[in-house]
């Protein structure tokens, strides 16, 4: 942008020097004062990534509980899929029928001679627990009378604590009395 043209003759003597002032104030370069030192970008960015790691460790913590609990729920839907099963069959499938003879009809062991068509699961398949690993399953149970269901938990071994602890349709596992 240029200045506009002023004939500074033809001012008078006062009117010259702001005239003169307006002219080098065009002339000066900008001042770089709206711009942002070095220390305040980095205070914003470790200030945000303090705040990052709160809300992770918050986020992951309600992530847990939440697979906790659809495993919990898992378990629900497949005892009363093993109900259905041996209401119609007069047994629940063996140790080694598993969870399986919820989709398919049993190949080995007893036969169900009143398989229902389509099997006793939505879907056709046998869900994975929240950890996307298989769920156990034992009849007859070692703490259940007709079978046990359970999950190993996030690290996938037997025993373990918190979210590592395995996860069965034992009484206190679900949370009952």
């Amino acid at each position: 942008m240029h200045p506009p043209h002023i004939e500074i003759g033809s001012l008078g003597r006062r009117s010259q020097t702001a005239a003169s002032r307006t002219l080098r104030s065009f002339r000066r370069a900008p001042r770089r004062q709206d711009a942002f030192t070095l220390i305040e970008i980095m205070a914003v960015v470790l200030i945000m990534g303090f705040l990052a790691g709160i809300v992770g460790v918050a986020v992951v913590a309600q992530i847990d509980k939440a697979r906790v609990t659809t495993t919990k729920t898992q378990i629900k839907q497949l005892e009363a899929a093993l109900v259905f099963f041996q209401m119609e069959n007069g047994f629940f499938p063996s140790t080694d029928q598993g969870l399986e003879a919820l989709v398919e009809p049993p190949t080995i062991g007893r036969e169900a001679p009143n398989y229902r068509e389509g099997g006793y699961l939505q879907g056709g398949v046998v869900p994975l627990d929240a950890w996307q690993s298989p769920y156990q399953y034992e009849s007859p149970g070692q703490i259940n009378r007709d079978y046990d269901i359970w999950s190993l938990g996030a690290d996938a071994l037997p025993g373990g604590t918190g979210i590592d602890a395995d996860i069965g349709n034992w009484p206190e596992a679900l949370g009952e009395p």
